[in-house]
């Protein structure tokens, strides 16, 4: 058999949502296609927890839209949901929370009946909230005794600083100060029509477009609060000693920017380049050579009003020192040796497959679309980006490695034996 040529696509065709807007505001983005009979409804509320003002409130809030609704308990809801074989999902990060409800196209209409109570109609039981406090507590408890999340609490905040919402670490404890009055008004502030859109992908006819309308329709107007940031308080380096570990957790990274900086796409495959992909620098010097750890990565991570780039990995307690100077050596040919051409078309290859990997299906194309919504963008912008991407140069790596990651710029956290 004779394998196919390899083709890089130089422009990719993705579908631009059509846009709604409803008499309270609320903008609906429809993805409509006949090729899959599924649906899936995402309703996106700017209710991270970046802007709460109780502790713990907003992830608590999202998690218990479906515990209890003015006409079902939880149990009904669930028993609801797996007899139509539909699917409910809430993701919540520091800006937004992400309800999405999928199901095939047939079963539409029930599964938006059951979204209708989970979203305008929850009670906060305050037994399931005592239930979900208490076991929330003891998970979070029993997670920051491991190295990894104590070092990537500490790297959030040695960049943004204690107090920053992006940097804020709570005390377990806080959870059993939260109380219902504290969710109901959570809710009461931030699930309005004035802080959601709605992005609806697959199989979208005149009914399905009515009852999400409908839904989306009731949402309440109310005023939308937008915290005021303190700036950045921006700590160099932070050891914090964990008795006892076998493995030492690194992080290394510096303030950037958002995915709006013009900069953003360049210092993506910067990122690829050093740690991106399974044969990226770091992994051959750290893993494949030196044995240091079973995997490293390097990333730029998109907030709605900041962005950083990212180094972590784990690595034994006796390479920790090893480790660290092979992060920076590797950062410091970045800055120093042009990438060969070899290197960076293969790059641009995996980011071109990775993008198109993203883009499969109807559900990948929403997520996308959702990303490009809190951006202030279209789906265009995926070929403009790609664009940009295949036009980079060994001096564009270089040149972006000299201005952004400087050695005294650079953020490092490690968390391990003393």
């Amino acid at each position: 058999m004779t394998q196919p040529p390899l083709t890089i696509p130089s422009a990719i065709e993705v579908q631009r949502a059509e846009q709604l807007t409803l008499a309270n505001g609320v903008t609906l983005h429809l993805l409509p296609t006949d090729d899959f009979e599924v649906l899936r409804v995402t309703f996106v509320f700017r209710a991270g927890s970046a802007v709460q003002r109780v502790p713990f409130s907003a992830s608590t809030t999202a998690n218990l839209l479906a515990e209890g609704t003015r006409n079902h308990t939880a149990h009904e809801i669930a028993e609801q949901l797996d007899f139509y074989g539909s699917w409910f999902d809430v993701n919540l990060d520091r800006d937004f929370v992400y309800i999405s409800f999928a199901t095939l196209s047939k079963f539409c209409r029930p599964t938006l009946g059951v979204a209708e109570e989970i979203l305008l109609h929850p009670t906060f039981p305050e037994e399931e909230l005592r239930t979900y406090c208490a076991k929330r507590r003891q998970r979070l408890r029993i997670d920051r005794q491991k190295v990894d999340v104590k070092a990537r609490e500490a790297f959030a905040e040695a960049l943004f600083g204690p107090q920053h919402p992006y940097g804020i670490s709570f005390d377990e404890t806080l959870y059993d100060q939260l109380t219902r009055a504290d969710v109901e008004n959570f809710y009461r502030t931030h699930y309005t029509a004035e802080n959601c859109f709605v992005v609806c992908s697959g199989r979208i006819d005149s009914e399905v477009r009515e009852a999400v309308a409908a839904i989306a329709g009731q949402l309440p107007n109310g005023p939308m609060y937008v915290p005021e940031f303190p700036a950045p308080v921006t700590r160099a380096e932070t050891r914090i000693a964990h008795p006892g570990a076998v493995q030492s957790s690194i992080r290394i990274g510096r303030l950037l920017f958002d995915r709006r900086h013009p900069d953003f796409v360049g210092m993506q495959v910067v990122a690829t380049i050093l740690g991106g992909y399974f044969g990226s620098r770091l992994m051959r010097n750290l893993r494949e050579e030196h044995g240091y750890t079973y995997g490293v990565v390097a990333a730029m991570v998109n907030f709605d009003r900041e962005g950083y780039l990212a180094v972590a990995t784990q690595v034994g307690t006796e390479a920790t020192g090893a480790a660290l100077e092979a992060i920076r050596a590797e950062i410091g040919r970045l800055r120093t040796e042009p990438v060969p051409e070899e290197e960076l078309a293969l790059v641009k290859k995996i980011m071109a497959g990775e993008t198109m990997r993203i883009l499969d299906g109807p559900f990948g194309i929403a997520d996308v679309t959702i990303e490009n919504i809190l951006c202030g963008r279209d789906n265009s912008i995926i070929d403009d980006n790609l664009a940009r991407i295949q036009a980079m140069t060994p001096d564009d790596i270089r040149r972006l490695a000299q201005r952004y990651l400087a050695p005294d710029d650079l953020v490092t956290v490690v968390v391990g034996a003393a």
